[in-house]
């Protein structure tokens, strides 16, 4: 089936799905295998995008109806993010996106990410409602002042939001909270506990694997996702410096 163009009104129907990229916008209805390819030069039913990068494939994606859902595959041969954590490669399985609005990033060279707005018109309405009155306050994590502090020092290249950054030694940490506060003792087990303690309180919202990556995803938690830990916090080791 044929995308519409944006303005048609086809935009309205209900399970209808809405993809707008810098280089256009295509509407496709909820038919089963109805197909809206993605890429460099996906052809005349496609979407173009990431047009002046070799590294996006002709068809570098699509999104596919069945049973009900829009799926998004990956043909290409860099993934596509499409949300904070996750990332779709070529080899796995489509991934169905729910009603709403989802921002697909086409990564391509050089670091490079190109845009794709999908929006995916819920069976029962045509479109997400707007929202009127004040604006929701982000989730913050509550955090002793003990706590603030090693985790400061632990992620202070995320507060610097520094290219790939990651968790300071743990025996630093300790080195660094000793002359913060000489009296404190502070070694690296005592560092552990700290961290261990907000990590338990998190438990349900950060996943656990094996090593670093624990202590990677708790402070893109705290320091890039939800802003609990924030830049002015740094001034404490800035004045130590």
């Amino acid at each position: 089936m044929a995308p519409f163009p944006a303005d048609d009104p086809a935009s309205e129907t209900p399970g209808a799905v809405v993809v707008r990229g810098l280089a256009g916008t295509a509407v496709v209805l909820p038919a089963e295998y109805a197909r809206l390819p993605f890429g460099r030069q996906p052809g005349p039913d496609g979407v173009k995008v990431g047009e002046d990068d070799p590294r996006v494939s002709r068809e570098h994606g699509a999104l596919t109806y069945r049973r009900g859902w829009w799926l998004l595959s990956n043909s290409g041969h860099t993934p596509i993010e499409f949300s904070p954590t996750r990332l779709l490669h070529s080899d796995d399985e489509p991934e169905p996106l729910p009603a709403g609005f989802t921002t697909l990033l086409v990564v391509g060279s050089g670091g490079r990410k190109h845009p794709l707005e999908v929006r995916v018109n819920a069976p029962d309405h045509n479109r997400p409602m707007p929202v009127t009155g004040p604006t929701l306050p982000g989730r913050r994590w509550d955090l002793t002042p003990a706590q603030r502090l090693v985790l400061t020092v632990l992620g202070q290249q995320y507060l610097r939001r520094e290219i790939q950054p990651q968790p300071m030694s743990r025996g630093h940490v300790a080195e660094i909270m000793g002359a913060l506060e000489p009296g404190g003792e502070w070694d690296v087990k005592k560092v552990d506990r700290v961290i261990a303690a907000v990590r338990g309180l998190k438990r349900t919202e950060v996943p656990e694997p094996i090593g670093n990556s624990l202590n990677h995803n708790l402070l893109t938690e705290l320091a890039i996702t939800t802003n609990s830990l924030t830049r002015a916090d740094l001034d404490v080791l800035d004045r130590l410096d």
